[in-house]
């Protein structure tokens, strides 16, 4: 059974750097094919795609968020991490990790619950 489950800091001061770590059991982050996406969702807005790291580590990014955004992984512990730096409140959204079918996409094959993110002083 694959799972997915996002954790970090539920709340940011602005421009500080925002870091969510995804921990995925069932499956191997680098089995061939399998892509590791981060999706998010502002409050009244629609499923945004951010990045994408794939399964041989190469990593795939929203051109409108490239320049903050960073993904890695940690094979050893099986997870992905998300840095945002230089947020905003407009940043403020639930945050998903998901594993999608390719980058550039919201779609799924599964998804973690999603954690709230709050960029606040």
């Amino acid at each position: 059974q694959v799972q997915l489950q996002e954790s970090g800091p539920g709340l940011v001061k602005p421009s500080q750097t925002l870091s969510l770590t995804c921990t995925v059991s069932g499956v191997s982050i680098t089995t061939l094919s399998y892509y590791w996406t981060w999706i998010r969702q502002p409050p009244g807005k629609g499923l945004e795609w951010m990045g994408t790291i794939a399964y041989i580590g190469s990593t795939y990014y929203s051109p409108s968020l490239k320049s903050r955004t960073s993904i890695s992984r940690d094979t050893s512990k099986n997870q992905f991490t998300l840095q945002l730096s230089s947020v905003t409140p407009e940043d403020t959204a639930v945050y998903y990790c998901a594993r999608s079918p390719r980058p550039g996409t919201t779609d799924f094959h599964y998804r973690g619950q999603g954690t709230q993110v709050t960029v606040s002083s």
